[in-house]
């Protein structure tokens, strides 16, 4: 089957990791496939792998850039036979159905549901609908699941649940050698003391003001912060820079920006987090800090509910909880033989359901499903 993915573009975030994922597998198994996005940072991964990448700007909104790209990407399906669209965007699926539509060869459409996105208004319930315009909608979480059948009505036999995973060879703690993560902590200027890691794109939603909140709480305790990841908002990471050179946090925080280290800087680690102050669709931070042997502290909402396993592979905290939250790294930091016990239950509880064949597994059956009901049309 010849398969094109539709993402916005190719950077830092769990959509993008999981086109990349989708397309390692189709290439592994000899399946032609392409990408197709603005383009990014994870391009020669894709080249790499001997997937194809059409460089086209599914991601703008506006109904004239949506139909002069479905106009486009209709041309392109004809040219290259494609078989099937699989859409994890909004924007793009639109572009998408509307190109399977206007195309001669009509190949397959289905999505992935990757985040709750606003709802509230029919107006935005109708961009949203995009998402579920094909026969099969694949959910990232039982939560998105949920949300599927209570916010839009989706009928549960068009549901697949295919929740999201590492690779376990490349988030192995036993690859990373104990020289690759002194190096880090001390990149990190953690030396001696605990490193505590938020692995999260700079965004409003992603909780990093209210763990600043939080460790401002615990600034009796040694601790270095790293906040890795790239940022969506040039002013919130301009506002949190200031706030910790001019505050009581000063010193003890560090902004990364976007790494591909993430297995090492985990390894590194003495504390991860997944503190988002709204619910998590699936949230990747989790288990691949679970995977690393990393205590992890959540939320508890979202698809965290799913993946931490509270007392056991970490600690959940009331969402938006910035006491709570002190409370819970200042047991973590001062219980430290506990905290990695948890850790090391954390790697066991990820591999067992939360790998990246399993995720495929349950993705590509998706493709087999969206395919019978093309040939049945």
């Amino acid at each position: 089957m010849r398969v094109a993915q539709l993402v916005p573009a190719l950077g830092d975030g769990g959509v993008e990791r999981s086109a990349v994922e989708m397309a390692a597998r189709l290439s592994a198994e000899g399946h032609p496939n392409w990408v197709v996005s603005a383009g990014g940072r994870l391009e020669a991964e894709l080249a790499a792998l001997g997937t194809g990448h059409l460089r086209l700007e599914i991601g703008r909104k506006s109904p004239l850039a949506i139909r002069a790209n479905a106009t486009r990407l209709a041309r392109w399906i004809d040219a290259e036979g494609i078989d099937l669209i699989h859409a994890r965007s909004r924007a793009p699926a639109w572009v998408g159905w509307l190109a399977s539509r206007r195309a001669r060869r009509k190949p397959a459409f289905l999505t992935t549901f990757h985040g709750v996105y606003g709802h509230k208004g029919a107006l935005k319930r109708w961009y949203n609908g995009a998402m579920l315009r094909g026969p099969v909608v694949i959910a990232n979480s039982e939560f998105i699941r949920d949300h599927l059948q209570t916010v839009y009505g989706v009928a549960p036999g068009r549901i697949l649940v295919a929740p999201r995973g590492v690779d376990e060879a490349r988030f192995d703690p036993a690859k990373v050698s104990g020289a690759a993560t002194a190096a880090i902590r001390t990149e990190f200027g953690a030396g001696d003391c605990p490193l505590l890691v938020l692995v999260a794109r700079i965004s409003r939603w992603k909780g990093h003001r209210l763990l600043l909140d939080a460790l401002e709480q615990v600034t009796d305790l040694p601790w270095r912060l790293a906040l890795v990841g790239g940022t969506d908002s040039g002013t919130l990471e301009a506002e949190l820079r200031a706030r910790v050179s001019d505050g009581p946090l000063t010193d003890r925080v560090i902004f990364t920006g976007s790494r591909s280290d993430i297995p090492a800087i985990l390894a590194a680690a003495d504390l991860a987090f997944s503190v988002s102050t709204e619910p998590e669709a699936f949230g990747r931070a989790v288990i691949e800090a679970g995977a690393m042997e990393t205590p992890v502290i959540g939320a508890a909402h979202g698809g965290t509910l799913e993946t931490l396993v509270a007392g056991e592979t970490g600690w959940m905290v009331p969402p938006g909880d910035a006491t709570a939250l002190a409370e819970r790294i200042r047991a973590a930091l001062t219980a430290p033989e506990g905290a990695q016990a948890m850790g090391r239950a954390g790697r066991a509880h990820v591999l067992s359901r939360f790998t990246t064949r399993h995720t495929l597994d349950a993705e590509l059956e998706g493709y087999r499903r969206a395919l019978a009901e093309r040939g049945a049309a």
